[in-house]
């Protein structure tokens, strides 16, 4: 099928009402079509009111509870040495802003229920950060980074936003730090990485007064939440949940790691970082493992993870939540929002079971989750009904999240400037 006719398939599909809707899913189905593989067409400005996603939808709930609380916020700090053009830069970001939508969307509420609100334009200046006069050069590290906590823990105004911040230090000897902020309602650690990307193109263009022609985006975020909002309802999630409730049965246990002290009754949130670099002959064995046994890094080391957890609990039905970034269509490649989606993993880790058996059974669940990974988490929950605690995450109580080095946290040199990812004790 080309892609003008799946598109008109794809119109042809959101703009029915919800009963039309799911008898044109069934006959999709019936000619295995699916709504996963067709584009994601240009809604938006068709609608009066512009849904939320389910995953926004989830981050209002938790804002509201708690409009104070840091913890879905999203920060990126980069360490610019050599000369810095601030005027330069803030036109950059006022041309970000420009592009994506989402940087500049609110949220409103309409007869008790939120919609996104997207403004034309939302000025959003970089607020220039200011070290004391009078500190010691030992303690700049620490100032530092106590104005980078600072930056994070201030919190967002969901209803009249703007929801991300830039705030811009600038020390002695051309060396600035950059921090910005973003609340997870309308960005994911993706959305940063492609927001760095982008910042530093815009930069290079004002610098040399010279037009910066950034690929054309196909859709913007509004589309994609009517979009998941209109195929879930019509029928999309009970397709997709029929493959999780046979892989996660009716009884959700909750891995009962030994600690030190009890569980706490509500979680404080806080954590600690601790990093355990991997030599270089570890990382090829491992590599190699992989290859021999047909898997990918990822599966050798969840199924690792999950034998090390087996170990620590004694409990043979190990799940594990996993991070999906959920871009897997070209429309939301370099799209800012909120896509990321999480999965639940279960393995079951039996003490007589050879590792090679585990991790098969392990890459059929990592193929079936990737086959089924468009179903929100949120529905997945409700759908599920686990014995909800404010002590513990519903379906799973650790995460398990694989990542390549991110974008924004490698070196890059521009004319005149030498970028690299700072980071901080949290």
């Amino acid at each position: 099928m080309d892609h003008a006719s799946a598109l008109r398939i794809a119109q042809r599909f959101i703009a029915l009402p919800v009963d039309k809707r799911r008898q044109y899913l069934a006959k999709m189905a019936e000619q295995k079509v699916s709504p996963s593989n067709l584009p994601i067409p240009v809604i938006r400005e068709q609608l009066d009111s512009l849904p939320l996603s389910f995953a926004q939808e989830r981050q209002w709930f938790l804002w509201q509870l708690e409009p104070g609380s840091s913890a879905s916020h999203i920060p990126t700090a980069l360490r610019l040495r050599g000369h810095l053009d601030t005027q330069a830069l803030q036109q950059a970001f006022d041309a970000l802003v420009a592009r994506h939508e989402t940087l500049r969307t609110t949220f409103v509420v309409e007869d008790e229920r939120p919609f996104q609100c997207v403004h034309g334009a939302l000025p959003i200046a970089i607020e220039p950060l200011h070290l004391p006069a009078t500190l010691a050069p030992e303690h700049q590290d620490a100032e530092v980074q106590a104005l980078i906590e600072q930056q994070i823990a201030r919190p967002f105004d969901l209803e009249h936003g703007p929801l991300v911040r830039l705030g811009l230090l600038t020390g002695a000897d051309d060396e600035h730090v950059l921090v910005m902020v973003q609340h997870h309602i309308v960005s994911d650690g993706w959305s940063m990485q492609v927001m760095v990307d982008e910042l530093m193109q815009l930069y290079l263009g004002f610098v040399h007064g010279r037009a910066v022609e950034l690929p054309a985006l196909p859709i913007q975020y509004a589309d994609y939440a009517i979009w998941q909002r209109r195929w879930m309802e019509a029928g999309g999630s009970e397709q997709q949940l029929a493959y999780w409730r046979e892989q996660l049965g009716a009884h959700q246990p909750v891995l009962e790691l030994p600690t030190d002290r009890p569980r706490a009754a509500q979680p404080s949130l806080r954590g600690a970082r601790v990093d355990l670099p991997i030599d270089s002959a570890l990382s090829e064995a491992l590599q190699g493992l992989a290859q021999q046994q047909q898997v990918t890094l990822f599966m050798l080391l969840l199924a690792s993870f999950q034998v090390l957890l087996h170990r620590y609990t004694g409990q043979t039905d190990i799940r594990v939540g996993v991070p999906n970034a959920n871009r897997n269509r070209v429309e939301t490649d370099r799209l800012l929002g909120f896509f990321v989606n999480t999965q639940v993993l279960r393995a079951d880790v039996q003490g007589a079971l050879a590792f090679p058996a585990l991790l098969q059974q392990v890459k059929q669940t990592v193929l079936g989750a990737q086959a089924h990974q468009d179903l929100p988490f949120e529905q997945l929950v409700e759908a599920l009904q686990p014995d909800r605690s404010l002590s513990h995450n519903p379906l799973f109580q650790v995460m398990y999240n694989h990542q390549r080095q991110g974008r924004d946290q490698r070196t890059r040199q521009v004319p005149g400037l030498y970028i690299e990812g700072l980071f901080w004790e949290s």
